[in-house]
C-alpha cells in the first residue's frame, strides 16, 4: 500500500481514485496544450508529465524512485544506477520509428517512478512520435495481452513490440479519444499492486 496525499488506506479505493484523477489531469494536459511545453524525448519531459498526473496523489510525483522494484520476476533498473541510465536514454536518437521504440523500451526498463510509469511513458512516447514522424499510437487497436507480452520480451527481442505498435500508428495526432486510450490504466493492467519493492542492498 503506497502512502498517498488522499489518506486512502484501501488498495481498491486508491486504485479507483488514482485512475479517476490521472484521467482528468491527462485530459487537462491535452486540452490546454501544456503537454507541448514539455521537452520531447528527454527524461525532464517525462518527469513533468508524471508530476502533473500524480501531484494530487503522491509526494513522489515526478521524482526518480529510490527503491528497487520488480514485476513478474523482472527487475527494473537498479535505483543505484538509475540516474546514469536516464542520462544515457536522453542521448539516444529518436529520428525514426525504430529509434523511438528502442528509446521507449529503454525507458520502460528504467521504470523511473515508484508508480504510474506506464501511463506517463505512453504519453511521452506519443509526444516523440508526433514530433518526429507525425504519427501517434492508436492504443484501441492494440490487444492488451499481446502488448504486455511484447513489452515483457522487448528487452531481448524488440521486433514483436515494434510490429505491434507500427500496425497501430495513426495520423490522427490531435484526436482526443486516440490520446486518452493510452491513459486507460485498467486497459493495460497497471497498478501498484502488480509491483513489489526489493531490498536496495540486493
Amino acid at each position: 500500500m503506497l502512502e498517498n496525499k488522499l489518506g486512502i488506506e484501501s488498495p481498491l479505493e486508491l486504485a479507483s481514485m488514482e485512475e479517476k484523477i490521472t484521467k482528468k489531469k491527462a485530459l487537462e494536459l491535452f486540452e490546454t496544450g501544456k503537454l507541448d511545453s514539455f521537452e520531447v524525448g528527454k527524461f525532464s519531459g517525462l518527469a513533468k508529465i508524471h508530476e502533473f498526473l500524480f501531484e494530487e496523489i503522491y509526494d513522489f510525483a515526478g521524482k526518480v524512485r529510490t527503491e528497487n522494484i520488480a514485476k513478474n520476476n523482472f527487475r527494473f533498473a537498479s535505483a543505484m544506477y538509475l540516474e546514469d541510465a536516464l542520462r544515457k536514454i536522453d542521448k539516444m536518437p529518436q529520428s525514426n520509428f525504430d529509434e523511438i521504440i528502442e528509446k521507449y523500451i529503454e525507458m520502460n526498463i528504467a521504470h523511473p517512478f515508484r508508480e504510474g510509469n506506464g501511463r506517463s511513458t505512453r504519453i511521452w512516447l506519443d509526444a516523440i512520435l508526433k514530433q518526429e514522424i507525425g504519427r501517434v499510437i492508436d492504443w484501441s487497436k492494440i490487444n492488451k495481452e499481446d502488448y504486455l507480452l511484447a513489452m515483457e520480451r522487448s528487452p531481448v527481442k524488440s521486433l514483436e513490440l515494434k510490429t505491434l505498435l507500427k500496425n497501430a500508428l495513426t495520423s490522427q495526432i490531435n484526436d482526443r479519444k486516440v490520446y486518452m486510450k493510452g491513459i486507460d490504466a485498467s486497459y493495460f493492467y497497471e497498478g501498484y499492486n502488480l509491483y513489489h519493492t526489493q531490498d536496495l542492498q540486493k
